[in-house]
């Protein structure tokens, strides 16, 4: 089910769900009070309905529902491709969108996630699961590990200044002074890497929609009632509205133009 869900087409009744319903849906569920698709783009949300969808899965302590920065929403997005790694959910993240804030890629996303919480346990909610109790609970827990970490770092911080000391005055100065021109160093290669990816990002994005709109140009196109009927108009759909992206619905296409020996010499008259 999760594989065939991973890979419905752009035309899929998913991606019908407009956003208030979709936001109606959002709110009643978990409990929230979101006015704007784009309100998730930190990506908690999501990890919050695949935890109610499957529970015990979700790591919620890992999931910081005060996420500002792009930074913050990508490790919310790490917890989520991880879940789905491990349900073997073959649905691709597009994190660089999401994060942006962009309304019609959190749309889509969020549409495809209804859709995928719909098909688990045929959509029947989970009475027992309590969305505030969850938040609050990932909160306490994070925050505690965060409190941990904190503590030993300065335990750390105190036992490298007494090592300093006894190492000589400058051995620590220098120590830090090699890691700050490291990390420096590996920042501006990240950096580059990061504008190439976001140049190669937005040519994708470019063919995508011009593709995209050919596509839509040939379905309205195919919607005349006098073209409707055809089997050439068939063949089109079959490919148009296919769900699988590992079979080719190339065969089954020609296939119906094959059945229909007289198409040709038909559509001349």
């Amino acid at each position: 089910m999760a594989a065939a869900v991973a890979s419905i087409g752009i035309m899929d009744g998913a991606y019908f769900v407009g956003r208030g319903e979709l936001l109606h849906w959002i709110n009643a569920t978990l409990q929230l009070s979101l006015a704007k698709v784009e309100e998730a783009a930190s990506g908690a949300v999501q990890c919050q309905l695949m935890d109610m969808v499957h529970p015990g899965v979700v790591p919620m302590h890992k999931v910081n529902f005060d996420a500002k920065t792009e930074y913050d929403m990508i490790q919310n997005y790490k917890v989520l491709q991880d879940v789905f790694n491990k349900l073997r959910i073959g649905k691709n993240i597009e994190v660089n969108k999401l994060v942006k804030g962009r309304p019609l890629d959190n749309l889509e996303f969020l549409q495809w996630l209804k859709r995928y919480c719909d098909s688990v346990n045929g959509g029947i909610m989970n009475e027992n699961y309590n969305p505030v109790e969850r938040r609050s609970k990932g909160c306490k827990e994070r925050g505690s590990k965060g409190s941990n970490k904190s503590s030993k770092s300065l335990q750390a911080n105190r036992l490298s200044g007494s090592d300093s000391a006894d190492g000589g005055p400058g051995v620590g100065k220098v120590c830090n002074t090699f890691a700050e021109e490291h990390y420096i160093e590996q920042i501006q290669q990240l950096s580059v890497k990061i504008a190439d990816l976001k140049v190669s990002v937005d040519t994708m994005e470019k063919e995508r929609d011009f593709y995209f709109s050919k596509l839509r140009d040939i379905e309205i196109l195919f919607q005349r009632p006098e073209l409707e009927h055809l089997p050439m108009t068939k063949a089109v759909r079959k490919i148009l509205y296919a769900a699988d992206e590992k079979d080719s619905p190339l065969p089954d296409a020609n296939d119906i133009i094959t059945r229909s020996p007289g198409l040709f010499s038909d559509e001349a008259q």
